[in-house]
């Protein structure tokens, strides 16, 4: 374990190594840091490395981040974990990480920071006579259910802390981990204070692991559906991001299986390209992809530009458009989902939570300056 000053310097893991498989990642190398200055190149004769997971210590004091996006369906979150080793070639969230002086690339999926003291905030944060009981997002940017949360279990402490207080939660990951805190999320449920979302972009097992290398597989996350909704948690499907040309035509799959699995609503993204997110992509497309290649980021074009096909954007940032795109092949992916959930009979909206329950147990009144004061406990190395 090397805290977040381990002295090297950000700047020397930049570079790319364009057109190299890692095994078991998404980005083939680091490209550069827009906030750097100094760029290293690899040797393109050196053999390609394979980067180990690095666990760093996060010193924020708060944990509770607001946004006023009228795009998502929440204005809290809580991301225990920032950076994100699933590894999904797509991940709108990997220029975050530039944010730290790192790369959007494999540094983003190999050094992970990580709020160890995460429940202890969130507990003085809710505690506060400011707080004002809303829906809280697990989590609204990187997966909360990575794999080293089997180990640490940050995530668990937090629904925990939740639990007690009964804030409503909402729950969005891709990995099957989830099922394992069914308890607490049946707690919470039955005040109607917890939902959780399975995203899956595609039920191709193969596809899914050249896509979100580390990720559950499809059918394991839809086999967490399944033990949730038996725990009486509400459950739903996220197909995100649909990626035109590629996975577009699965809508109507995916929502059956979920459906069959015990989903009862949905909902879905299109495909965001948000700064060096479309270079990646489009590597990985060159790499894994190739005879598609041309045909998504056409599509992707004229979804972000509305016109010519070699007139669009890879991305287009604003409000009302990003999350759905315009133009026909966006239309018709609002029209498939739309009537996909008419067939498969789940809702197309995950259902309103209960703030209702919410209470400050005795033990944390006048309490909350203290919280944010408990020491952090030591990081365990990723095996």
């Amino acid at each position: 374990m090397r805290a977040s000053d381990d002295g090297r310097g950000a700047s020397a893991r930049q570079g790319t190594i364009a057109g190299r498989d890692v095994k078991g990642r998404g980005a083939a190398g680091n490209p550069p840091n827009r906030f750097e200055r100094i760029e290293y190149v690899a040797d393109p004769d050196a053999p390609p490395s394979r980067p180990e997971t690095e666990l760093l210590r996060d010193r924020s004091r708060s944990i509770i981040a607001t946004n006023l996006s009228p795009d998502v369906g929440f204005d809290a979150s809580i991301n225990p974990y920032r950076g994100c080793a699933h590894g999904c070639a797509y991940c709108f969230a990997r220029p975050t990480h530039e944010y730290l002086g790192f790369s959007a690339g494999l540094d983003f999926e190999t050094r992970i920071v990580v709020k160890e003291d995460a429940p202890e905030l969130l507990a003085a944060e809710l505690a506060a006579p400011r707080w004002r009981p809303q829906p809280l997002a697990l989590s609204g940017v990187t997966d909360p259910y990575q794999p080293i949360e089997r180990r640490l279990r940050i995530t668990r402490r937090c629904l925990e802390v939740l639990a007690e207080f009964r804030n409503p939660v909402i729950v969005i990951t891709k990995n099957r981990l989830v099922a394992r805190d069914a308890d607490l999320l049946a707690t919470l449920a039955a005040a109607g204070a917890a939902a959780v979302f399975l995203s899956i972009p595609t039920i191709d097992t193969s596809l899914s692991n050249a896509l979100e290398p580390r990720t559950s597989t499809p059918g394991r996350r839809l086999q967490a559906m399944e033990a949730l909704a038996a725990a009486g948690v509400p459950v739903g499907v996220l197909t995100a991001p649909v990626i035109p040309g590629l996975t577009d035509h699965e809508i109507p799959a995916i929502l059956d299986a979920a459906a069959q699995a015990g989903a009862s609503f949905a909902g879905y993204v299109m495909l965001r390209l948000p700064l060096a997110v479309a270079p990646l992509f489009e590597d990985w497309l060159e790499r894994h992809r190739p005879d598609r290649k041309g045909k998504v980021l056409s599509r992707i074009r004229q979804m972000r530009g509305g016109g010519h096909a070699d007139a669009g954007r890879l991305n287009d940032a604003r409000f009302g458009a990003r999350m759905r795109g315009s133009g026909p092949f966006a239309d018709l992916a609002a029209t498939m989902f739309k009537r996909s959930c008419a067939r498969a009979d789940v809702g197309d909206r995950a259902p309103a939570l209960d703030t209702g329950a919410f209470r400050v147990p005795d033990r944390y009144r006048g309490s909350a300056d203290q919280l944010t004061l408990w020491p952090c406990a030591p990081l365990r190395r990723t095996p």
